[in-house]
């Protein structure tokens, strides 16, 4: 199923865009994750509204009053905070539902772009076998797979005064670091939120763990992360949602 449903689809989206801009498939990737970041809006507009409900509560009397009244029981708060959320129907969560969501097309793109850069003759016969009819197979094979100066097939680095520099990697980590940061609302100084806490965590980790992946796979992995985080940063900013406060460490509003 993973095949059939994941990463066939995958591949020949890739190279079907590939064949009509002209064979080249560093833009190929830019645009397929632009058609990406179309399809999962609405994943992204529930997440703005969840950050913004949250946000919204750091200043209502309610909220704020359970903080002081339960500040010394923290599963009773809990609890009540896990009961203005549902009552007013926002997900304390919601910020990293859209990062756990594109773990499955990440592990699909990746295995889609190493598939389409197919080099030994069983990989191109595997390639060749999972075509679909609309693509004509002398413009798929061979693949050319350099865009700028990256081989998307291979992870990528500049050399710099003789060190191994991952460019990609860096900006993926920098990119990765101020989306989620743009969207994370604000701690409620008085309390225990525990949705914010995870919010906070995971804004830590994950740029990280994304410049792991962009270090270690396919360029064309790294190229796909840039260019998702910059449609998202595009995105909070265009909807007046971004939290510029949270991107500098220690600045407050």
């Amino acid at each position: 199923m993973w095949q059939t449903f994941i990463i066939e689809p995958m591949t020949n989206l890739l190279l079907l865009i590939y064949t009509l801009i002209g064979q080249n498939f560093g833009i190929a990737i830019i645009l397929f994750t632009i058609l990406i970041r179309a399809i999962t809006w609405p994943l992204t507009a529930q997440q703005l509204k969840g950050t913004s409900g949250i946000q919204e509560l750091q200043t209502d009397k309610e909220w704020m009053g359970i903080q002081k009244k339960y500040k010394g029981d923290k599963e009773k708060l809990a609890q009540e905070q896990m009961r203005i959320y549902k009552e007013r129907g926002i997900n304390p969560f919601g910020s990293c539902l859209p990062t756990l969501i594109q773990f499955p097309i990440i592990i699909g793109l990746y295995q889609a772009i190493i598939r389409s850069l197919a080099a030994t003759p069983l990989s191109l016969l595997n390639l060749s076998r999972g075509l679909y009819p609309i693509l004509d197979v002398t413009k798929v094979i061979p693949l050319k797979s350099t865009f700028l100066w990256m081989d998307l097939g291979r992870p990528e680095s500049i050399q710099v005064f003789g060190f191994a520099l991952p460019v990609l990697a860096i900006i993926v980590v920098i990119t990765s670091y101020i989306q989620s940061k743009l969207m994370t609302p604000p701690p409620n100084p008085g309390g225990n939120d525990q949705g914010a806490a995870m919010s906070g965590m995971m804004s830590i980790y994950m740029p990280f763990l994304m410049g792991y992946f962009a270090l270690t796979f396919a360029s064309g992995l790294a190229l796909y992360f840039i260019t998702s985080n910059l449609l998202g940063i595009a995105q909070y900013v265009m909807m007046g949602k971004a939290n510029w406060d949270n991107v500098i460490p220690g600045r407050k509003k």
